[in-house]
């Protein structure tokens, strides 16, 4: 800390050298304060060697706490500003996750937080009202889940998914597939095509929960999935593929036709925190809770990370390997419908999702711990040399005999 200097005499004052004075003899209180200087020596040598001793156990702590702690990204005025440094993290932890819509076995996976903005203009005067989305990932190696947690009041309306929030999921398959415009592909109607289109084809999950019982499993299922498509009849979780947002179609269906292979390749449920009945809801229970009521939305999905798509409809996800995501959410504010183009998007841009292998997550924790035992071994070193230094110099430090000026 840098302290301001200290002022030796006032404003304006001359300071003039005393003049010489007799020398007097010392009083018994001045000879054993003098006397005592040895000794206040010796006390304040311990005094510096317990503040060392302290400062450096501390250091590491701090240390440790400042690298554990995700630093806040600064938020900056309107318009899209994407950060490279922001992105989601899936880390091997197989056997965690069941697919209920529940969060409270991802409380110990990383949450990556980010601020709802509208998609179209990205205006952060307008972000979502109810707050940020906490986004987490993992995967067991043969699966990838993921938990999109968002504070906002109840609202649910048997049979109107408008009137109920919403969550999609979009990744990027074709390497020439933009974040904006769904792809970017510039043919329209009929033009669109795998042969036109080919490069800006990309993977949508779509979860409207209108007709969703909380707690349930939707998405894929035998029925829908005998017919080849990624339909979901039962609580719209749907698969689907598109070159952009006018050239969008279920898995299996579209002028890319069909296939053998073709089927909804996702699961998942929603719940929310108003929620207080966990033994299982039925239709007839709905709306479920009083609508209003202030809390947090879960919606939970997964799906393999390798499909039997072959027709560039699904995304492909490699352990060790990079891919690009985007997260939606829509929610009826006011009570109002919300409609195609009044969604929240979590991100401008493509967000990385590192995929991380279990191999990679261990090397990192060793290496760390490694790192770390290192120095706190240094620092314990200095601290015993500091140590013994100073004892040794408090030993030595000889006591200067009293002489009486009247002895002279």
């Amino acid at each position: 800390l840098l302290l301001p200097p200290v002022v030796a005499a006032s404003h304006g004052a001359t300071h003039h050298p005393s003049p010489l004075l007799p020398f007097p003899h010392p009083s018994p209180s001045r000879r054993a304060a003098c006397a005592s200087t040895p000794r206040r020596r010796a006390a304040m040598s311990r005094r510096v060697l317990a503040l060392l001793l302290v400062l450096l156990v501390s250091s590491p702590i701090r240390i440790s706490e400042a690298h554990e702690g995700h630093g806040k990204e600064e938020e900056s005025g309107g318009g899209c500003e994407s950060n490279t440094d922001v992105r989601v993290v899936a880390e091997h932890r197989p056997g965690v996750v069941t697919v209920d819509g529940h969060g409270e076995e991802w409380a110990d996976v990383d949450a990556f937080e980010f601020a709802l903005l509208p998609a179209l203009d990205f205006d952060r005067d307008k972000a979502y009202a109810g707050g940020k989305m906490s986004v987490k990932a993992l995967h067991d190696g043969n699966n990838v889940f993921f938990l999109l947690q968002v504070d906002g009041e109840y609202a649910y309306l048997k049979g109107d998914n408008h009137k109920c929030p919403s969550v999609a999921l979009m990744f990027q398959i074709g390497e020439n597939a933009t974040y904006s415009s769904m792809g970017g592909c510039e043919k329209y109607g009929d033009e669109c095509s795998s042969t036109s289109c080919q490069g800006h084809e990309v993977d949508i999950m779509h979860f409207s929960i209108g007709n969703a019982i909380p707690g349930r499993l939707y998405g894929s299922n035998p029925i829908d999935n005998q017919n080849r498509t990624g339909a979901d009849r039962f609580g719209h979780l749907v698969d689907l593929y598109a070159w952009n947002p006018h050239c969008r179609f279920l898995d299996g269906m579209g002028p890319s036709g069909n296939d053998s292979s073709a089927q909804n390749n996702w699961q998942g449920a929603w719940w929310h925190s108003a929620l207080k009945f966990h033994s299982g809801f039925v239709e007839k229970d709905s709306p479920y809770a009083a609508a209003g009521q202030k809390g947090t939305f879960y919606f939970e999905f997964s799906r393999p990370l390798r499909t039997m798509d072959r027709l560039q409809q699904d995304v492909q996800f490699t352990i060790g390997q990079v891919s690009k995501m985007a997260v939606a959410f829509w929610y009826p504010s006011e009570g109002k419908p919300w409609s195609k183009s009044e969604h929240y998007s979590v991100s401008c841009d493509w967000l990385p999702m590192d995929i991380i292998s279990a191999s990679s997550i261990y090397g990192t924790s060793r290496s760390s711990w490694d790192a770390a035992s290192a120095f706190s071994l240094i620092l314990a070193v200095v601290a015993f040399c500091i140590s013994v230094f100073v004892a040794y110099w408090v030993s030595k430090t000889k006591s200067v005999p009293f002489t009486p000026i009247d002895r002279l």
